[in-house]
């Protein structure tokens, strides 16, 4: 998948005079400078972000239907459904595959983890790493849980690790 078929998806709060996202060191760097929290809050726009917006704000940008990330998921069409509606949130392994799903980037990636409560993807442990790789060279949920599974670890849809 070239870059231009990857999915942007803006996150509304927080952002610069352009439009573009601010980074969480200028933010931080703000907020330390801030002589009360609220000085912070009102003047940067910082609010809850709920993960069900963020799923459907993607879906959008990326011009998707659920059905769509059901496919590229691999995730049964009822959970992908309850966790848009908010009925259930993911478990890590269905988080990074909705991210597949959605094609999301590695940064939005990240935020979707974070939404979801689960940790982030750490390229420190080796899986983590192959999924990294994976999501910045544009693969495939399917093809993501091929290079998993020739390098010995668990895929996303549950093949345990290779001896």
């Amino acid at each position: 998948m070239s870059a231009d078929e990857k999915s942007v998806c803006q996150d509304g709060s927080a952002q610069g005079g352009s439009g573009e996202e601010r980074l969480t060191e200028d933010l931080l760097e703000r907020l330390l400078a801030a002589s009360r929290p609220e000085d912070f809050l009102d003047a940067e726009g910082v609010g809850t972000r709920e993960l069900v917006d963020y799923l459907q704000e993607c879906l959008e940008t990326a011009g998707l239907k659920r059905a769509d990330v059901v496919r590229g998921s691999g995730i049964n069409s009822t959970v992908v459904y309850d966790i848009f509606a908010g009925k259930s949130r993911p478990r890590r392994n269905h988080a990074i595959m909705l991210a597949f799903g959605l094609h999301c980037d590695l940064r939005q990636t990240q935020r979707l983890l974070r939404l979801a409560d689960v940790a982030e993807l750490w390229c420190k442990q080796r899986r983590d790493a192959i999924l990294i790789w994976c999501i910045e060279n544009g693969l495939t949920r399917e093809e993501a849980d091929d290079e998993l599974f020739r390098l010995g670890e668990k895929t996303l849809l549950g093949t345990d690790r290779l001896s």
